[in-house]
């Protein structure tokens, strides 16, 4: 079959279709391969959006320049969120290849987009990097004054579980500056972890 026909099955209604012609694409791709599937981040099929993000999370890390150039600066934000999403599947797609320098100063940089669809995908993506980013994390969370962003900051540093993550949670909790969700957040976070290092001592 064609790159064009996997590219049409891309917006199959069955998922096991989308998924199959995802790999085909994934191991056949090239450059065009990676333009095209950037061009279909802003469909508005909302399938066939996905299939382009995991796809060019399989494709893995020859994709994430033009993915970090989109991210940073599509005027669009449905192409911004969904470079964040395709950069986390990435991370999940290749767990044994660290994500660039340039990967990761992207992240850090979306970060500070003004939407949430963008800021909270960035986090999330960090957090399935996890330990090498946690920096950028507690850094981010000590900065913000977002307090959906810190939220999801929170829970990012908690499933990383380092000591670091910790003591910035626990500085969260005692800072009387502290928006009252976001701490909220931070007690049942940290609470989880010492259950979860309680479980593994």
């Amino acid at each position: 079959m064609s790159i064009d026909t996997y590219f049409q099955q891309l917006k199959h209604p069955n998922p096991n279709v989308r998924n199959q012609a995802m790999w085909e694409i994934a191991a056949n791709y090239d450059a065009e391969v990676i333009t095209r599937l950037m061009n279909i981040l802003d469909d508005e099929d909302t399938n066939y959006r996905r299939s382009a993000v995991k796809t060019l999370g399989e494709i893995g890390h020859e994709a994430v320049s033009p993915l970090v150039d989109a991210m940073l600066h599509s005027e669009n934000v449905t192409v911004r969120g969904s470079a964040t999403k395709a950069i986390a599947q990435v991370v999940i797609c290749h767990p044994d290849q660290p994500l660039s320098d340039e990967g990761v100063a992207g992240l850090k940089a979306a970060l500070q987009d003004p939407n949430p669809v963008v800021n909270i995908a960035a986090v999330m993506a960090m957090g399935e990097i996890g330990e090498p980013v946690l920096d950028i994390l507690i850094e981010a969370l000590r900065e913000t004054d977002n307090p959906a962003l810190a939220i999801s900051l929170v829970n990012a540093i908690a499933s990383i579980g380092e000591s670091r993550g910790m003591d910035v949670l626990r500085w969260i909790i005692d800072n009387e500056a502290t928006d009252s969700y976001v701490k909220e957040s931070a007690i049942s976070a940290l609470s989880r972890c010492e259950m979860t290092a309680g479980f593994n001592r």
